[in-house]
């Protein structure tokens, strides 16, 4: 089977079980110096996340917690943690692709335990998922290692289209060339390979229903774009292949989603990362990535500029907000990345409106006017918000 698996696979998988190998030998030389073995891993809690407004980043703190194996308190998590890092391990030297899941049941078992009286009970390594995800994230922080690049696959989400061609495994593909459908990025973003392109920018879409709509009448193909959906908010492999584009290539990054507070998370997703990743914004997040819309100005306009829909147009479009709606704006509001001039004002006339508008409005409105007047006026107005 080895014979048919890539060349970029064979050196990504020995490089991950060195590192792997590296950091996780440290115990065993913790127990010959007759030591407690201990991990030292950086806390991943709100409060040990920061924002570094220079970097415009959310990145983890520098505090760190201390596991224990001789600790009754953190022996659990110490086992869990060494018993998933050997799973991995193991993996990759028998040339495995293991998911997630896999990962879940591979390491599902009941330990017996017996104490000095006699007495047994039962401890299961993990009961849920969630428990195996959370190990694996940790092994993540502690080897800087991407579970990418340990080769644990995921489900595919994203999809490019455009005028590119990239290697994958032994493949090269054509994006241009995907008839109706398109390119679903990989789960192992960093094993693509860029061999050449044909485009000026990157437009990030959030819905993959106006994704298809923009690929079927040509968008990319009139203005040089690479098009992606991310089909909500956007899995790791997409985040990092948009972040490839930009840092790589140069290309410009514009993203596309709603008007409501959902939809300019997701953006802010792409561009300064997620609280629950912070760890990895280095290598996920676009900085330089730029809100071009829905916006409420372009729905209500402002003193600078007219709004792209006529009064009948809202009373047609518009959708009164929820309450969970409002909760999240008011979440926003209170994250120090949206503490800009243009985002505070944006939340406060969602907030005040009440009214949140879906792209479908725009194209609704026309799909030629999404695609050829409204998508192109703002990228070359700099009508976005950065």
């Amino acid at each position: 089977m080895t014979e048919f698996v890539s060349k970029i696979d064979k050196e990504k998988r020995k490089q991950a079980a060195e590192l792997l190998r590296s950091h996780y030998i440290k115990l065993i030389e913790q127990v010959k110096r007759e030591e407690p073995p201990v991990l030292e891993i950086p806390k991943r809690t709100l409060t040990n996340t920061i924002y570094d407004k220079e970097r415009k980043l959310l990145l983890l703190g520098p505090e760190k917690l201390r596991r224990n194996f001789l600790d009754l308190n953190e022996a659990k998590k110490f086992m869990q943690t060494v018993l998933m890092a050997s799973i991995i391990y193991e993996a990759l030297v028998n040339d495995e692709y293991p998911t997630i899941r896999d990962l879940y049941y591979r390491g599902k078992h009941t330990l017996i335990l017996r104490e000095p009286s006699g007495k047994s009970y039962e401890e299961n390594t993990w009961d849920e998922q969630d428990e195996s995800d959370d190990v694996i994230v940790d092994i993540e922080v502690y080897t800087k290692l991407l579970r990418e690049e340990m080769l644990i696959l995921s489900k595919e989400k994203g999809k490019v289209v455009g005028d590119m061609r990239i290697r994958s495994g032994n493949d090269v593909i054509d994006l241009s060339k995907m008839g109706h459908g398109a390119y679903a990025i990989e789960p192992t973003p960093d094993f693509i390979e860029f061999l050449d392109y044909n485009a000026e920018f990157v437009l990030v879409i959030e819905k993959d229903a106006v994704f298809q709509q923009l690929h079927r009448i040509g968008f990319w193909k009139q203005y040089k774009a690479i098009l992606i959906t991310s089909s909500g908010q956007p899995d790791r492999a997409t985040r990092r292949f948009v972040r490839r584009l930009n840092e790589e290539l140069k290309l410009p990054v514009y993203i596309l989603t709603d008007a409501d507070p959902y939809g300019w998370y997701i953006y802010s997703v792409f561009r300064i990362g997620s609280i629950q990743l912070s760890h990895e914004s280095e290598r996920l997040a676009t900085p330089d990535a730029k809100f071009l819309g829905v916006s409420m100005t372009d729905i209500f306009g402002d003193r600078s500029k007219k709004p792209y829909l006529t009064e009948q147009e809202r009373k047609n479009f518009i959708i009164k907000a929820k309450d969970v709606d409002i909760k999240r704006a008011l979440e926003l509001k209170s994250y120090e990345w949206f503490k800009t001039k243009a985002w505070e004002k944006e939340v406060s006339m969602f907030l005040e409106k009440k009214s949140k508008l879906e792209i479908e409005a725009m194209a609704s409105k026309g799909l030629k006017f999404l695609a050829f007047n409204y998508i192109p006026e703002k990228i070359k107005n700099n009508d976005y918000i950065a």
